[in-house]
């Protein structure tokens, strides 16, 4: 028959230094995950943010749908408006923004 001296561990503590060997690792991939994938994520999407605050009039600006226009309004709020051809104006959300191709000149007050 079975004795319970097969069941207990040897050396006292039941598991508690094999608990810690368990979690460094999953501990360390959580610590690299962070330095390779969210903390890069998160510089690209403040520049993005300053991106899209700082366009004004006349800059070229390609969305993500694609599109390539000149801006020819911006305000303070969320939405530009942008000429995509000559007498084709649209208005656009600021978010849609990817790239910023050429600075305009500054607004003539």
């Amino acid at each position: 028959m079975l004795t319970s001296a097969f069941a207990q561990t040897p050396g006292g503590a039941p598991g508690g230094s094999d608990l810690f060997i368990q979690l460094v690792p999953i501990g360390l991939v959580l610590v690299i995950m962070y330095f390779l994938v969210l903390r890069p994520q998160q510089t690209r999407a403040r520049q993005h943010q300053q991106l899209i605050k700082n366009v004004r009039r006349g800059d070229t600006v390609v969305t993500t749908g694609g599109l390539i226009g000149r801006v020819t309004k911006a305000t303070e709020d969320a939405e530009i408006e942008l000429e995509i051809a000559q007498g084709v104006k649209v208005r656009l959300l600021r978010q849609m923004i990817s790239d910023v191709r050429s600075k305009g000149e500054p607004v003539k007050e």
